[in-house]
């Protein structure tokens, strides 16, 4: 039962983006022998530190030695610490959630803007890759110009309880997207990507039930509990204030694109660029793309891996679903302030 459950998905090296490094990747990129000699510095002043306070408490380490100026971070690989070149900028926004719910197509509407960078693929750093460092974190950044603004998105962030609070501690200002859709569709459209991977898993009734026969949910298993919005949102409302979130609806991001990007435009501070005349609905996939580019090749659509179809459900396994959600979705549009319709 376990292989249905949390399946990751692959997110492809886009425009804007470096090689995606991951948990495993090189912390640092090729380094000159100055910053070898930085880096043995540190090293020598650490130990000294450490083996000094052996005796007895110390002073706190000063912050340079925990996490270096700009100007001392690698310009990682591929990059250039040439002027003019920008420099790596912590993300002042980042989209983290929710998985299957449109961040995706969010992400790279937004890339149309030339007032924003992001990384392409997934960093997975407040999840997953959290002892990598902070300065491994920014050396993944692309370099932004003054006025730009550095995003990434990870949509497990949101389920993530440690995630808020690590975020808050790297940057209580960080604006926080949310892009949510109908809890049922969203469950249904990640047990569809599993079964794409592994077409031996169980059915998605057996998967979402505990007890068929008395309806018992099974909320242990993450394509349902992905769906509890409010809950998830208790955790991040800690650390965060509501100010500092946007929740964009994943229906509308394909029914009005222009509509939702205008909010989103709105929200980062951004001159509404991303407009109406940016899109067209592609008949064959059922949703949204971006035209074609001036001096681009071709119009630029998510790929194959958007739009499956999704396999047919029992309708009463549908409404007990619904059921299952309403109250929690009752919950989220009192917090959010917004009524997304799903009920």
């Amino acid at each position: 039962r376990g292989a249905g459950r949390g399946a990751p998905g692959g997110a492809a090296a886009v425009r804007d983006a470096r090689p995606p490094m991951g948990c495993s990747g090189r912390l640092l990129g090729p380094a000159g022998g100055r910053r070898r000699a930085s880096l043995l510095l540190t090293m020598i002043l650490f130990f000294t530190y450490f083996f000094s306070c052996l005796p007895g408490p110390c002073e706190p380490l000063p912050p340079a030695l925990l996490l270096p100026p700009p100007a001392a971070l690698p310009a990682g690989p591929g990059g250039s610490g040439g002027a003019g070149g920008g420099s790596r900028r912590f993300p002042q926004a980042i989209i983290v959630g929710v998985k299957k719910g449109g961040t995706r197509a969010l992400l790279e509407f937004l890339r149309a803007h030339p007032g924003v960078r992001a990384v392409g693929a997934e960093p997975h750093f407040f999840d997953r890759c959290y002892e990598k460092g902070l300065r491994w974190y920014r050396s993944l950044m692309p370099r932004t110009l003054e006025g730009q603004i550095t995003m990434e998105k990870t949509p497990s962030y949101f389920v993530t309880k440690e995630a808020p609070r690590r975020i808050h501690n790297m940057s209580r200002d960080t604006k926080l997207i949310v892009v949510v859709r109908n809890p049922v569709t969203r469950a249904i459209s990640d047990y569809t990507q599993t079964l794409s991977k592994n077409p031996s898993i169980p059915s998605f009734q057996a998967l979402a039930f505990k007890n068929l026969s008395t309806g018992l949910i099974d909320t242990s298993w993450s394509a349902v509990r992905i769906g509890i919005y409010a809950k998830h949102l208790d955790n991040w409302l800690q650390y965060f204030p509501l100010s500092k979130f946007l929740f964009v609806s994943g229906e509308r991001l394909v029914s009005d694109p222009a509509g939702e990007m205008g909010r989103v435009q709105d929200f980062l501070g951004l001159q509404r660029v991303v407009t109406d005349r940016h899109f067209y609905f592609n008949e064959t996939k059922g949703f949204p793309c971006l035209k074609k580019p001036e001096g681009g090749s071709k119009p630029r659509c998510l790929g194959k891996s958007k739009g499956r179809p999704h396999p047919k459900i029992d309708g009463q396994v549908v409404q007990r679903l619904r059921e299952f959600y309403r109250p929690f979705n009752m919950k989220f549009y009192q917090m959010t302030g917004q009524d997304f319709g799903w009920d």
